[in-house]
């Protein structure tokens, strides 16, 4: 875009046509590997961790459900064995955040990202679920602990249309938010099966791609920065199909997008990686499939050898696919990185940046104009 020997500058409105004020391209420089490209680790689950901690407990013979603390140290462990991998990491408040900052398991040159939704919403008659905040949480409240990014999970079926209204409200009422506290908002709708079915289903498996795809149709817009799911099945479909697929996403995808791994064996995780990142995916925020072992393994130090190595390899081992084949965030826009270097933003950009905010030079005060020398 910029010819660098004419040494002309582009304006801010690239950046602001794309929703990406000076508060949402910090946060999404903070998440980002150095060329643009995304490696994400996810460790926001809080209602699977349970279960797998419980079952683990079970195995030992203590009938009971893991502890606030035990919870804690797990999500801790887990983090400061597994970030050096990776540009950011996905982790909730209830748990995690507070104790990950000031412990630095989350290392304060890695990207924070913050999930504002409560883990297992309510569902409605035929299944679907209804998102809502997690309770005494707010995008604000996340904002002001300095997260880099909100991550909402909206659960989306196109045809179970009570939950799709109900959660595209939820969505633009979280993008408001996140426009009006000038943080980065990573969406991520999932499909789900519902009126009885099964994710073992012929008929969810059938329509899966096709709702991953019609989902980022119709609500990446709304955020600036897009979690996907693999659209389809390894093994149900042939992977000329898959690749289809996979372009499909990334042309209904207005936004850079990012692969979730859905706890799928890591295996897995790593061809889906592979095949995505060959048709304009940006990166990944995994979870389970990098560290669901974490809780077979037999004592604490067991654990925390297993995230240190297996786990931080796996991590690793996919970052390099994705720095390599990824398509960086700003190449999505057709930007390169040379056209960023000539953004310049007007003299007095910030008289018109969030006119809600407080500002000084209010009524009674000096109010300075733009080109005023002081």
């Amino acid at each position: 875009m910029a010819d660098a020997t004419t040494n002309r500058h582009l304006s801010a409105t690239v950046l602001l046509s794309k929703g990406l004020t000076p508060g949402k391209l910090r946060g999404l420089q903070r998440i980002s590997n150095p060329n643009g490209t995304l490696t994400m680790l996810a460790l926001d689950q809080n209602s699977s961790m349970i279960e797998m901690a419980q079952k683990a407990l079970k195995g030992k013979g203590q009938d009971r459900e893991p502890t606030y603390e035990e919870v804690v140290e797990a999500k801790l462990d887990l983090a400061r064995q597994m970030s050096p991998a990776a540009s950011g990491v996905l982790i909730d408040a209830y748990y995690g955040a507070f104790s990950a900052i000031a412990t630095e398991a989350i290392p304060a040159h890695k990207g924070l990202l913050v999930r504002v939704e409560k883990s297992g919403s309510p569902k409605n008659k035929l299944g679907g679920p209804m998102g809502e905040y997690e309770p005494g949480l707010s995008v604000e409240k996340i904002k002001l602990m300095g997260a880099d990014a909100v991550k909402l999970l909206a659960p989306f079926e196109p045809s179970e249309v009570i939950s799709a209204e109900h959660n595209l409200a939820f969505i633009e009422q979280v993008a408001d938010d996140c426009r009006r506290h000038d943080i980065l908002f990573l969406l991520e709708p999932v499909a789900f099966p519902f009126n009885g079915e099964k994710k073992t289903d012929k008929s969810f498996l059938d329509r899966k791609a096709e709702t991953t795809i019609e989902s980022a149709r119709q609500l990446s817009r709304y955020c600036d920065v897009y979690k996907a799911e693999f659209p389809g099945t390894l093994g149900h479909g042939s992977d000329s199909q898959l690749t289809d697929n996979l372009h499909a996403l990334s042309e209904a995808s207005e936004r850079p997008w990012v692969l979730l791994s859905a706890g799928v064996d890591y295996p897995d995780y790593l061809k889906q990686v592979k095949m995505a990142m060959e048709c304009g995916c940006t990166g990944v925020l995994g979870g389970r499939a990098f560290w669901k072992e974490y809780f077979l393994q037999d004592g604490d130090e067991a654990r925390s050898k297993f995230a240190a190595t297996i786990g931080q390899k796996r991590v690793a081992d996919v970052d390099t696919v994705v720095r390599e084949n990824g398509t960086p965030w700003f190449a999505k826009y057709g930007w390169s990185k040379d056209d960023l270097a000539s953004i310049r933003a007007s003299e007095g950009w910030h008289f018109r940046f969030a006119p809600h905010a407080k500002a000084a030079g209010g009524t009674g005060g000096h109010v300075v104009r733009a080109g005023e020398v002081y």
